[in-house]
Parts: C-alpha cells; sequence; structure tokens
C-alpha cells in the first residue's frame, strides 16, 4: 500500500498538467490542407501562370468549373470551359497542338483532367487552382452575368393609344 499511493498520489497530480500541456499543442497546431493534389501532371502556382498569361495566344486554359463557380469566383482572361464530366465527349474541340492548362477552385478536377488529357495524347503543361492562384496573389477576372434577355413574349406590354 505505501508503494501504490505516491504512484496513485503522483498520477493524480500530474494529470491535469498533462491533459493542460495536450490540449494547448493541437490548439495552435496548423491546419491541415483540405486537399492534397496527387496526380502526375503537375500543379502549377502563380509564377508559372503569370509567365504563361503574359503571351495567351500560345496556351489554352481549360476551366472545369460550372459556369455558377466561374461567375462567383472568376477565371483567368482566357479559357475554355468543358466541365468535367463533359470533357471526353469534347475531346475533338480541344487543339492537340496548344499547351494545355487546367483549371479548378483547388485543383482536384483540373489534376484529374490533365491527367486525362495527358494520357490521350495533349500537351498539358500543368493543373491549377484559381482560388489558389489568387491567394498567391494572383488577379482573376470576375465575370458578371448579363440580364436575361427580354423576348417579345416575356416583354410587358405597352398600352397603344386609343385612335379618336
Amino acid at each position: 500500500m505505501r508503494k501504490i499511493l505516491p504512484l496513485l498520489l503522483l498520477s493524480v497530480l500530474t494529470t491535469p498538467a498533462m491533459a493542460q500541456t495536450t490540449a494547448a499543442p493541437s490548439a495552435a497546431a496548423p491546419a491541415r490542407p483540405a486537399f492534397v493534389y496527387n496526380f502526375k501532371t503537375p500543379e502549377l502556382h502563380r509564377a508559372a501562370i503569370d509567365a504563361l498569361l503574359a503571351d495567351p495566344s500560345h496556351v489554352l486554359f481549360i476551366d472545369l468549373r460550372r459556369p455558377d463557380e466561374i461567375s462567383r469566383i472568376g477565371t483567368f482572361p482566357v479559357y475554355l470551359n468543358v466541365q468535367l464530366a463533359d470533357l471526353e465527349k469534347n475531346l475533338a474541340f480541344i487543339p492537340k497542338d496548344r499547351p494545355i492548362v487546367t483549371v479548378s477552385n483547388h485543383a482536384g478536377r483540373a489534376g484529374k483532367a490533365a491527367d486525362l488529357l495527358a494520357d490521350r495524347g495533349y500537351k498539358v503543361v500543368g493543373a491549377v487552382g484559381s482560388q489558389l492562384y489568387e491567394d498567391e496573389g494572383g488577379t482573376i477576372v470576375k465575370i458578371a452575368i448579363p440580364a436575361p434577355r427580354q423576348t417579345e413574349a416575356s416583354a410587358p406590354a405597352v398600352p397603344t393609344a386609343a385612335k379618336p
């Protein structure tokens, strides 16, 4: 009993202190990235993208996001919009003789599409996340959604004056 009491007392005294020391580091630990890029195609960052945008006539940016994402978040000044689900159906419209950069929000869809295009013989330079590019200080273009056109059927009726 004499040997157990000091051990029990020691464990009681150190347990709250240990709980406090283990709680503090986890609160101060850096946040882990939500997405880890894991594709064969290289992920491009701001310097590489800016170099490509210096002469956009020599590169094709394929933005794989939905139109609402592009209008809400923004995109690069020159791009072709093909959603990832429709990419294989539209391969005939994508030139094989031009370097290609695929774009999505955080490069997940972009990496997947880039690998698919590279496997099909396209000249893929890399993949980029537009939000990551912007976080690195790059400027993306915000696109304003135009107002819907009014057709004759949807235009409000204009009253006409009666003839005397």
